[in-house]
């Protein structure tokens, strides 16, 4: 289905991938508006004046207030580029905050844009859901954040099967590259757990998609245009081991520390003893880390790179999957040295 986008609408314009979204709609002369937070960055002198910005906390603000705020604006698409990713470590229970965040005001905000006019949303969401499919419900099981993403696609995608409103999900593994004014948050993913030990540790075998933001932003704006209604698509650019993506981290931070790849029943009780130091201070991951060890970190999720770009018509639209992802790991990783 292909589909004339001339005005998008993002929710997280200033955000990581939002902004590289922003980029790639500008580049093909689509007009662009975001949601922005009042006050939460200084975007004088590097986001672009001709963005419209709409001044909101959206997860603060009621349906009607959000549709009334955008109606007259003639939106063509909407981009939901919000919500906490697994990074995040809230208070206990951890799935009540990631239900709130990612369901119930994901879902509430897609209603308002419906309500408004808009004909097409693609959501950000992430590849955990399309392996926990494939696991048959595993995954969901342990993990909160999981969990609340599966709860995610499996309500948002119910506003696609009434009305005249399409509505599709990218699911997205690890995302490198940076942006201005803001820093890059994996190292603090992939190393900073470890601070104070002596080494870093990790399963063995393990391995995952990776993609850099370039290609996100692609997807998005290739599913404005070709997505279909209710589809999931999971993105990556390459397949890396951990071991691969842990070498370039430390190399490219000066970090001198050993790296030990651990049988998987090892990496699990350290991972116990981490999730019980996150209980001892109220605080719950959302991936909880001894089964991120040994149901996780252990395994090969993989994706066919290829599968996505033809299914979102790539070649017509001239993309290619965004920047090489070795570059981006290395460069992402110095800007942090």
């Amino acid at each position: 289905m292909k589909r004339s986008i001339k005005k998008v609408l993002i929710a997280g314009g200033t955000g990581f991938i939002g902004y590289h979204a922003m980029l790639k709609f500008r580049e093909r002369g689509v007009e662009v508006g975001a949601f922005a937070l009042p006050g939460e960055i200084n975007l004088t002198g590097w986001y672009p004046q001709e963005v419209k910005l709409h001044y909101c906390d959206l997860f603060r603000v009621d349906k009607d207030e959000i549709t009334e705020m955008v109606a007259a604006d003639n939106y063509d698409a909407f981009v939901y580029a919000l919500g906490p990713d697994e990074r995040v470590t809230p208070p206990k229970p951890a799935f009540e905050f990631f239900h709130e965040k990612l369901v119930t005001q994901c879902l509430k905000i897609n209603e308002a844009i419906k309500a408004a006019g808009i004909k097409t949303s693609v959501i950000i969401s992430s590849y955990y859901a399309h392996f926990d499919r494939e696991l048959k419900g595993r995954l969901s099981r342990w993990h909160p954040y999981i969990k609340a993403r599966v709860d995610q696609e499996n309500q948002l995608s119910e506003l696609g099967s009434v009305d005249d409103f399409s509505i599709m999900f990218l699911e997205l593994p690890f995302i490198f590259g940076t942006m201005p004014e803001r820093k890059p948050l994996w190292k603090e993913h992939f190393l900073d757990h470890f601070a104070g030990f002596p080494l870093v540790f990790f399963p063995k075998n393990g391995g995952t998609a990776v993609i850099e933001v370039s290609g996100v932003a692609e997807a998005i704006v290739a599913a404005c245009i070709n997505g279909e209604n209710r589809h999931r698509y999971q993105l990556g650019k390459v397949n890396l081991t951990y071991l691969e993506i842990l070498m370039i981290m430390l190399l490219e931070t000066h970090d001198r520390r050993k790296l030990w790849l651990l049988p998987v029943f090892v990496a699990g009780i350290a991972g116990w003893f981490m999730r019980l130091s996150e209980l001892a201070k109220g605080r719950e991951s959302g991936l909880r880390k001894d089964k991120l060890m040994t149901g996780i970190l252990n395994r090969k999720l993989y994706v066919d790179p290829e599968k996505f770009m033809l299914e979102l018509g790539f070649a017509e639209l001239g993309y290619s999957g965004g920047k090489d992802v070795i570059m981006s790991i290395k460069e992402t990783m110095k800007s942090l040295a």
